[in-house]
């Protein structure tokens, strides 16, 4: 299937019945809610449809999760939340046995879930640990980090619950879990494995436990959520309201573009229009766009039909083997 933007003449939350939703950057930022987030779910429930709410996020469980989306006004049971601890335990119960030693670096969120499965988590190489598991944690150190990485270097299997490289809270982007992970990585020269997003089995798994026919995953992350959802073989929505903008949208490579593109969670009400060539260029609602000599052009009205016309312009183009000169952009207003 090409990848490339779709339409939708039905509100998405009407078109799909379930919401596979990702949380850091789409309902909130840190402690504190994304604006258009409450009502824009609670209309996507009053609509029918299921949310099920997917972190990469390690640090909290899932009525930890729950417990914080309500205090925002965002409705949310434990059994709504599917986080990145209880999928990399599922995955360690799978590979080991009863009993085996597991180092957990993260934080309890993870220790816990890792114990539920009949596993033994321990804090140092020294204990002989079969596997190593890594999830983000704000007290996550160098000693931890230390220890994974004498255990790794003694032959122990592991794991990342995600390789998301960055976090947004409330005052800007933070290293996530990618950026420790790459630490042990340079010391033992081991790529882990990963359980969380882009793997598609944490998709998989939501759409399952909701029993999703038409499951739609929403992200804000170009590089897990929406190459996830492409893995999975699931349509996904990007909201601009987290790490990746319009213009990292327009240059994204085939694996990590979305099917929808809105401003924020309120898109979910809206219909999307269908890319429409024309001319040699691309018409997406009101806006149109093309590349000429690697420059891109863009006719609009300085809206969201502008990014859309732009990505389908880029990716037929870079498609095609033309190249795009990222300075056109800016001259584009795109940033």
């Amino acid at each position: 299937m090409r990848a490339t933007l779709e339409g939708s003449t039905r509100p998405l939350f009407e078109a799909f019945d379930t919401a596979l939703l990702d949380l850091d950057g789409v309902t909130y930022r840190g402690p504190k809610g994304i604006p258009s987030a409450p009502s824009a779910l609670q209309a996507a429930r009053t609509a029918g449809m299921t949310l099920v709410f997917v972190t990469n996020n390690s640090s909290r469980k899932p009525d930890e999760v729950a417990r914080h989306l309500t205090s925002l006004g965002i409705e949310a049971k434990p059994d709504e939340v599917l986080t990145a601890p209880q999928v990399a335990a599922a995955v360690l119960e799978q590979r080991l046995a009863p009993g085996d030693k597991v180092l957990v670096i993260g934080g309890p969120a993870l220790r816990d879930e890792v114990e539920a499965r009949g596993l033994v988590a321990v804090d140092s190489a020294s204990d002989g640990p079969v596997a190593v598991v890594q999830g983000w944690h704000p007290d996550v150190g160098w000693r931890q980090l230390a220890e994974a990485s004498y255990a790794i270097r003694d032959g122990a299997y592991y794991l990342a619950t995600g390789r998301d490289t960055t976090l947004p809270n409330e005052r800007g982007i933070a290293p996530g879990n990618g950026a420790l992970v790459q630490a042990v990585v340079t010391a033992t020269g081991i790529e882990p494995d990963s359980s969380g997003k882009p793997a598609p089995r944490m998709f998989l798994e939501a759409a399952e436990r909701a029993s999703a026919a038409t499951p739609l995953v929403i992200g804000d992350r170009l590089d897990t959520d929406i190459a996830g959802a492409r893995a999975a073989g699931f349509p996904s929505l990007l909201v601009l309201t987290g790490v990746h903008t319009a213009r990292d949208a327009i240059l994204a490579p085939p694996e990590a573009r979305p099917t929808f593109i809105g401003d924020d969670l309120d898109s979910l009400a809206m219909t999307h229009p269908s890319p429409e060539p024309e001319n040699g260029a691309w018409r997406v609602g009101s806006a149109t766009a093309r590349v000429v000599d690697g420059r891109i052009r863009i006719e609009g009205e300085g809206g969201l039909d502008d990014v859309r016309a732009a990505c389908v312009a880029a990716w037929d183009a870079a498609d095609r083997g033309e190249g795009l000169h990222i300075e056109s952009l800016v001259e584009n207003g795109i940033k």
